[in-house]
């Protein structure tokens, strides 16, 4: 009834418990970017199909594009089922989501793609209030949707979207804080190059009248361009996680990931500032 995409590099530590979270399908495809370690393997064991972007930039993060990387995968995948799942090797579907997701792709109504709730894990505490918004579209026709954004990309519905209930548990810490903080630098790059872009591209000048839009992807849109534009940004991503968000409430996993994200905030806006410098009169 619902096929699954998981997207992969180099994930033979996470990849068995998330595949074993999704074993109520028989349409599993393991979207992989050149792996050298076992995680080709381990897709062969639990019976899923792998695949690979043959025009991928191996080496480079999502071929250096995530939303063409995953939109390929989308038009591309011979996928069995029309309702198409997404997860990353880091998360774990819950009994009650697979509940949820089996009676929505039964029952969609004139929905095309459904957003859900997403649990993420630091030091074995949910980060309850210490995020930005914890809902993502993860269950969608393929036909109806595409990304936008170099990075962390914004999933684009040709259609309505349901609410989901249930939850997918994340853990982005699980290969340990290093690993986190070397992911984060490489994404610190596209995301420097994509506010470049957004700032030589006169289009996203109507992302302004889209801050009262009744779409919550042309809200988020707006709200990120609107962010980038601000001052001091790392400070006031960490007041609007550990303060506005009540991240304080998490503990402190909720003030760990609140200076870890303004971290990766001041890299973004250094790696900017060093574009900017080097871009030609």
């Amino acid at each position: 009834m619902i096929s699954v995409l998981v997207p992969t590099r180099n994930e033979e530590q996470d990849l068995p418990d998330c595949l074993r979270s999704v074993a109520w399908s028989d349409d599993v495809h393991v979207y992989d970017s050149y792996s050298d370690d076992r995680t080709a393997e381990i897709a062969a064991q639990f019976g899923a199909k792998l695949i690979r972007r043959p025009d991928q930039l191996p080496g480079i993060a999502f071929g250096g594009n995530e939303a063409e990387h995953r939109t390929w995968a989308l038009r591309n995948i011979p996928f069995r089922y029309p309702w198409v799942f997404h997860l990353d090797a880091d998360e774990r579907v819950t009994p009650g989501l697979r509940a949820h997701l089996e009676s929505a792709a039964r029952n969609p109504g004139l929905n095309r793609a459904f957003r859900l709730q997403r649990r993420d894990f630091l030091f074995d505490t949910w980060l309850r209030h210490v995020q930005v918004s914890p809902y993502y579209i993860r269950l969608f026709r393929p036909e109806c949707t595409r990304y936008e954004r170099l990075i962390n990309p914004l999933t684009i519905v040709d259609g309505a979207v349901g609410q989901l209930g249930g939850h997918l548990d994340h853990f982005p810490f699980s290969k340990g804080i290093a690993h986190w903080v070397a992911k984060h630098n490489a994404y610190s790059t596209l995301e420097a190059r994509q506010i470049m872009a957004n700032r030589n591209h006169s289009a996203h000048a109507a992302r302004w009248q889209e801050l009262l839009s009744a779409d919550f992807n042309e809200r988020r849109a707006a709200q990120k361009e609107l962010f980038y534009r601000l001052p001091a940004r790392p400070l006031l991503k960490f007041l609007l996680l550990y303060f506005a968000k009540l991240g304080f409430l998490d503990g402190r996993a909720g003030l760990t990931y609140a200076r870890m994200q303004s971290m990766y905030e001041y890299l973004i806006v250094l790696k900017t500032r060093e574009l900017e410098a080097a871009r030609p009169p």
